[in-house]
């Protein structure tokens, strides 16, 4: 009995991806665990394998096909005594081909047949032919009771079956869609007698655009600014790299501002909490998210834990995480969760700045540059110190304006005080 290949969902929030490349072709033979193709999704290209064992009968998602939903079949795999005949042709696929014309907005909707579902709710297994026929035949699949193994529905069963298909409800009215600005078209023609190169997006700057617009529209964002003091760091930051030359190890300000945060949420553990739609989570260990450029877009992969790890070790980590996350390698766990954020652009000379909070997210930092300021001392006199502008945006649903002056308090002291984050 033919078995339908489907388009994996690579990671939670996945909702379609890219089929880069096949790595079988029709007529292979295949076993469980063995890779069948390369799937890029908005952060990275992972390898798909097989889960259970048959020949590659057909392969109905070409390479280079972009946009393919997850659970849209890809291939179909046959097992022995089967041939291709025995597959049913399939409907359009949701996927739009690298070299492919558009199709048309109302082809696209009307072929988009949901998958069948059982009176539960749950989803129905039926062999491509069996589909196919009761397609033809206007027979309910929900109706039906399959005797193909695990419960999967055959010919026969459809065949058998008096039971017919409701009748299709009128599709109503679309709500109108969100404003994002002018269209397309519009835009273009604004500029259509100037010189200009079009850039088609890809995938990460599709999501990238896409979750910013609606983390700053739905999340209610307020913002504290803080000048941190920097001169005990750079003293003992320098005093340790001496100390780890021998070692080759090379810690980083950032890698002192990772674990500042990490200890902060520890102090201050109601701030460490992301927004979960009806209810708030609070994490226990402090998993800070660093953001990282790429071309073409940016990660954020996570350091668990990194309350519990030496400066040595997060920097180690983060070095790793970051060169991985430019070659486009991080697995989608090395890049989800955590509850904090941290993007600095103090290194690219950036004063100061306010970053979008990437959701389920409570917080993000904002870091920018140290540089010699004027300062009053306690004893009010006048001195020169290296000041650091840090701003710290927060989802007011997740943390009020004390607890994010309290969380913001203990940064600062971590940072001003860095001995204290050995202790």
């Amino acid at each position: 009995m033919p078995t339908e290949i489907l388009m994996p969902a690579l990671s939670p929030t996945m909702e379609e991806g890219t089929l880069a490349k096949w790595l079988v072709k029709e007529g292979d033979t295949v076993s469980s665990g063995d890779l069948l193709a390369e799937i890029e999704t908005d952060k990275a290209t992972m390898e798909f394998e097989a889960v259970d064992e048959g020949v590659i009968g057909k392969i109905l998602i070409a390479e280079g096909s972009e946009g393919v939903k997850v659970n849209t079949v890809i291939a179909v795999l046959i097992e022995e005594g089967e041939s291709v005949d025995d597959i049913a042709a399939p409907a359009a696929p949701a996927a739009v081909s690298a070299s492919a014309e558009a199709v048309p907005v109302a082809t696209a909707v009307a072929a988009a047949v949901p998958a069948p579902q059982a009176k539960d709710g749950s989803r129905l297994f039926v062999t491509p032919l069996a589909r196919r026929i009761a397609a033809d035949k206007g027979v309910d699949l929900s109706q039906i009771t399959g005797s193909g193994p695990h419960g999967r529905i055959i010919k026969a069963d459809v065949i058998g079956s008096s039971a017919t298909a409701p009748a299709p409800q009128t599709e109503t009215a679309a709500a109108p869609a969100m404003a994002t600005g002018p269209s397309a078209d519009t835009v273009a023609r604004m500029y259509e007698d100037r010189e200009y190169e079009e850039i088609p997006l890809n995938g990460m700057r599709k999501i990238i655009a896409a979750r910013l617009t609606e983390a700053k529209q739905s999340i209610p964002h307020f913002y504290l600014r803080r000048d941190i003091k920097l001169d005990a760091l750079l003293k003992f930051r320098a005093e340790l790299n001496d100390q780890l030359a021998t070692r080759g190890v090379k810690l980083s300000v950032n890698d002192f501002i990772i674990k500042a945060c990490a200890l902060a949420l520890q102090t201050v553990p109601d701030a460490n909490s992301v927004w979960a739609g009806d209810r708030m989570l609070k994490l226990k260990p402090s998993d800070v998210a660093v953001a990282v450029a790429i071309e073409g877009g940016l990660f954020t992969p996570v350091l668990k834990d990194a309350d519990t790890k030496s400066l040595t070790a997060l920097s180690t980590e983060m070095k790793d995480l970051a060169a991985r996350a430019r070659d486009r390698k991080l697995a989608p766990h090395e890049y989800q969760g955590g509850s904090f954020a941290i993007s600095n652009l103090g290194m690219m000379g950036i004063d100061s700045f306010d970053a979008v909070i990437n959701p389920p997210h409570g917080a993000i930092l904002a870091v920018g540059a140290g540089a010699k300021r004027p300062v009053v001392g306690n004893d009010g006199e006048l001195a020169v110190a290296t000041v650091m502008t840090v701003t710290l945006s927060v989802d007011h649903r997740v943390i009020d304006g004390a607890l994010g002056a309290e969380l913001l308090q203990s940064i600062v002291d971590n940072l001003e005080n860095p001995m204290v984050m050995l202790a």
